[in-house]
């Protein structure tokens, strides 16, 4: 299977990446695979502290729950403003492991979007998604 690499912007701004993947949404048509690797939760500090239960990443997990559920008009507008999201810097020092999503979102179009994995790992909340 051809895999193509797309890197991240510089920038870091979501609603670039939102953008990006729109321009790839084609692609899929064609049937090829778009994936985003990254984590829903990312701060290493809070990884590594060895808590049973990091909070962050729950409260921040229910917001990325609520928003990935959404149409994709609203979804895209709270995903392009994601560091106003509740405990989002406390998820999310940086975005890198979050934007990956964010060229999913924008390449799915029109199309919905599933829960598909939610578990604790180190002590942090995380899961993936799929895009319709």
């Amino acid at each position: 299977m051809p895999v193509v690499q797309l890197s991240l912007h510089g920038s870091l701004d979501p609603m670039l990446h939102l953008e990006m993947g729109r321009a790839i949404q084609d692609m899929r048509d064609q049937g090829i695979l778009i994936l985003g690797s990254g984590m829903s939760y990312h701060n290493m500090n809070e990884l590594m502290s060895g808590k049973a239960v990091v909070p962050d990443s729950d409260t921040f997990d229910h917001w990325l729950y609520e928003t990935c559920k959404l149409d994709p008009t609203q979804r895209d507008e709270r995903l392009k403003n994601w560091v106003q999201a509740p405990a989002a810097r406390g998820a999310h020092p940086r975005e890198e492991h979050l934007l990956p999503l964010m060229v999913a979102a924008g390449a799915a179009r029109d199309g919905a979007c599933e829960r598909v994995f939610s578990g604790r790992v180190m002590g942090s909340r995380v899961a993936g998604y799929r895009f319709d």
